[in-house]
């Protein structure tokens, strides 16, 4: 865990920011993420996303005239570089219903992984992994800390080296149908996440994993493009959204909200 950020007093959840609330209620109005009766788990890495996700849903739950329930999950997968471990205590302060599941990721990796990069095996073992405790633990919806930025920069990765134009979905229902998936930062921009994290001292877990750092990535080579561009167009990320928009609501999911869902959440 980084120095710098200690654990905040572990009395109350934090306040978001405003701009960062609305962002938020947009999106989980927009694609009809959280309905009445839903119990949802969110996926707690321990990065800034995931933390500010947290404190977000904390606060629509406090708030919001639909009633439903919020626990988290996070996934050790026992890197010697990457302990989440001091999240345990923080949960339990906050009151939140939490999982946190130690599973041997790097060590099979080794003996089980073919044809495919580290991180993308890590992600699937991850996401397998929150689909068994939802499921074990009668949750109904998972959420996911990913941004705007990250579908855009999914976006120019597909674009570009995949030939097709495909993002990150808002919310879809998983293949079993089981399960609904929900991201409700994704008109939230990463500089927002960031500067709530740093400004309420969350207790960032930053993940030092060599597989992940040990070259330069094409996410990385699409964020310092998509960062350039945006210095002269200070328009690009807007007209992205515009852009993605029918692609991020591709399941047959209804994006109007439906009757007694979460249509505004912005003050």
């Amino acid at each position: 865990m980084n120095p710098d950020t200690e654990l905040p007093p572990p009395s109350q959840p934090v306040k978001p920011p405003r701009t960062l609330l609305s962002a938020c209620g947009r999106a989980i109005g927009d694609f009809a993420m959280i309905r009445p009766g839903d119990r949802v788990l969110l996926g707690l890495s321990g990065g800034k996303d995931s933390l500010a996700l947290l404190h977000v849903l904390l606060d629509l739950k406090s708030r919001a005239p639909v009633h439903f329930e919020l626990g988290a999950c996070t996934v050790d997968p026992q890197s010697p570089d990457f302990d989440p471990s001091p999240l345990i205590p923080y949960m339990a302060a906050l009151g939140v219903p939490y999982h946190f599941e130690r599973q041997p990721i790097v060590e099979t990796a080794r003996t089980h992984m073919s044809g495919d990069s580290f991180c993308a095996w890590c992600s699937r073992m991850r996401r397998g992994i929150l689909y068994r405790v939802a499921r074990e633990q009668g949750y109904t919806v998972l959420a996911l800390a990913q941004h705007l930025d990250d579908l855009a920069e999914t976006l120019m990765m597909s674009m570009f080296f995949g030939g097709k134009l495909r993002t990150m979905q808002a919310h879809y229902t998983n293949d079993a149908g089981d399960l609904r998936i929900i991201r409700p930062l994704v008109y939230a921009r990463e500089r927002q996440t960031a500067s709530f994290a740093r400004a309420a001292r969350l207790p960032v877990i930053h993940e030092n994993c060599p597989a992940c750092f040990a070259q330069p990535t094409q996410r990385q080579a699409m964020k310092e493009l998509l960062d350039a561009q945006e210095k002269q167009h200070p328009q690009l990320f807007a007209n992205l959204l515009s852009a993605m928009r029918p692609l991020m609501n591709r399941h047959g999911l209804d994006s109007a909200p439906a009757p007694g869902d979460v249509q505004r959440y912005s003050t």
